[in-house]
């Protein structure tokens, strides 16, 4: 399609305007005169108002200071501050996270060991509960014994009796936990379960000992007694956990200490309480000792209380004998209606706050 007439027209007179504005040797004809002179007007003006170099570089800096304060203030770098802390964290949480992982394998010796026990600790401390604690303990004893019969034939003797103290350690916290916790609650399964774990891991330090070192055979020895003990003191718990007294009130490294002598048992009531030890008599004076009764008011229906009327004392040599008063009149009574017995309310047994102590009856 063709252009109109009336748009090529005035893109003829756009080009021939361009064409003016350009330098030209050749002299221009007027018919831009006038627009000719505005356009050389304004180029003048802007050439006279341009700033020269010295204010440029004064404006150049004055934006660059500004740019700089304002990069510096103090909102500023606190939030680059909390931004690199947040990014450290995030390093840290990353390279703890990986030093676990790859700590999981780690032996007694190794270079990422620490980081393991560490994660232990951690473990731990997420524990909820004497019973939850205990059983940790218990789990990283294990721990130790599993490691030592992982180590080298060259091991030094040294990380051999550093782990077998972690492995004592380990034990004497987990057994004090478990045997509190088992006396509480009449736990005679957990004392058992303790005692055969016991037994297993005195089987395996038995098994582990004539692959180390001849200088480390005290520490296992001393090892396995720590274990004997743990047996034994399980199954004294046990026997006792039905008498009146279970522990001394005492404890060691091991927890609470069993008590001795004859078990006795206190007798249970109908209603199921347990019924308290009976109150012991009152002792009679001894003979030839005698006791006078008090003086007795004697009361009329109707009349006022006297006071006692002494009979006529016996005199004695030198001394004078107490006074011997009547005995009192008895008043008419009217009688009693009978009062209905009702059975006593029953009694409630709770479990002893301690270890050791009695148990609690509420009449």
């Amino acid at each position: 399609m063709g252009v109109p007439g009336w748009q090529s027209r005035e893109r003829a007179e756009r080009e021939r305007f361009a064409r003016a504005l350009e330098p030209s040797p050749e002299r221009r004809s007027g018919e831009f005169a006038d627009e000719l002179a505005v356009v050389g007007a304004l180029r003048a003006l802007g050439e006279t108002g341009s700033p020269d170099l010295e204010t440029r570089q004064r404006i150049h800096a004055e934006i660059a200071g500004r740019l700089a304060a304002t990069a510096d203030a103090p909102g500023r770098r606190r939030v680059r501050l909390a931004n690199l802390a947040a990014a450290a964290a995030a390093a840290f949480l990353t390279l703890a996270g990986l030093g676990l992982v790859l700590s999981k394998d780690a032996l007694p010796g190794d270079t990422l060991y620490g980081v393991k026990r560490v994660g232990e600790s951690a473990s731990l401390g997420l524990a909820f509960g004497d019973r939850a604690k205990a059983e940790k303990h218990l789990e990283f004893a294990g721990h130790r014994v599993t490691e030592l019969g992982e180590l080298a034939p060259a091991t030094q003797a040294e990380v051999y009796r550093r782990t077998l103290g972690d492995f004592v350690t380990e034990v004497r916290a987990g057994v004090s936990g478990m045997t509190t916790v088992a006396i509480g609650d009449a736990g005679r399964q957990q004392l058992a379960d303790l005692r055969m774990w016991a037994r297993n891991q005195s089987a395996l330090l038995a098994t582990q000992q004539t692959k180390a070192p001849a200088d480390v055979l005290i520490a296992f020895t001393e090892a396995r007694g720590v274990l004997d003990r743990v047996q034994q003191r399980s199954t004294d718990l046990v026997a006792r956990l039905g008498c009146y007294q279970i522990t001394t009130g005492s404890t060691d490294e091991l927890g609470a200490l069993p008590a001795r002598g004859e078990c006795t048992t206190l007798p249970v009531s109908p209603s199921g309480g347990v019924v308290p030890p009976p109150v012991e008599p009152v002792t009679p004076p001894a003979t030839g000792e005698t006791s006078t009764p008090p003086a007795q008011l004697v009361v009329s229906p109707g009349s006022e209380p006297t006071s006692p009327t002494p009979l006529s004392p016996t005199p004695t040599h030198g001394t004078t004998p107490p006074p011997v008063y009547a005995p009192p009149i008895p008043t008419p009574t009217q009688p009693r209606l009978p009062t209905p017995t009702s059975p006593p309310p029953p009694r409630i047994s709770l479990p002893p706050l301690l270890p050791g102590l009695p148990p609690i009856v509420v009449p």
